[in-house]
């Protein structure tokens, strides 16, 4: 039997250590310790995908709390099945009253997927109720004739020299965008944008 943990955070700017902690304390090993740095909208995650397929019978997996396992109603009950299919239990540190166990008799068994799938079912409702009222807020900005997105980048005014050493290829695209600051897809709209308008240039 092994004991295997999987965090996830929505993106890199989160930090999973608290996670990481509650897992440890939870006797889990480093080594066994899975991480996504993405939505939870989908299980079609490199962490948790790997994760999965070294479950095996009687291993138990351990999550801080359900959401972590993933958002969508219907992709959260579909993993929560399989991963009971593979006959691994599974802990949730937040809620315990979701742990698998092999003292859950049928009754249990059934009381705990009808929390699961209120519980998401709620979150999923929450989220949507969420990114409705996300929608309406940009709406009546833009009505009010707010601009919104973040500033554009000031391009530097040595853009035209490191644009010439592009040219002469004495750098690279991505050279060029480390020496100007920014990444190299702004380094290339910025470029395609300085081309473009010296074709547009009267003769």
């Amino acid at each position: 039997m092994a004991i295997y943990g999987y965090v996830r955070v929505s993106s890199k700017s989160q930090n999973p250590e608290r996670q990481i902690k509650a897992l440890l304390e939870s006797g889990v090993l480093e080594k066994n310790i899975f991480i996504d740095m993405l939505s939870g909208k989908t299980f079609d995650r490199a962490g948790y995908q790997k994760m999965f397929r070294k479950l095996k019978k009687d291993d138990i997996l351990v999550v801080t709390s359900i959401d972590r396992l993933g958002r969508s109603h219907e992709d959260l009950m579909e993993q929560w099945r399989l991963i009971k299919k593979k006959g691994v239990n599974i802990r949730v540190i937040d809620q315990p009253i979701l742990n698998t166990n092999k003292e859950h008799d049928l009754f249990g068994s059934v009381i705990i997927d009808i929390i699961l799938q209120l519980h998401s079912a709620f979150a999923q409702v929450e989220r949507e109720a969420i990114h409705q009222r996300q929608a309406e807020g940009i709406a009546a900005a833009r009505a009010r004739g707010k601009k919104l997105g973040r500033p554009p980048i000031k391009q530097p005014d040595n853009f035209s020299d490191v644009l010439e050493e592009w040219k002469q290829k004495k750098l690279s695209g991505r050279q060029a965008a480390s020496i100007l600051g920014v990444s190299y897809n702004t380094f290339y709209r910025w470029k395609r944008n300085y081309r473009n308008n010296l074709n547009n240039t009267p003769k």
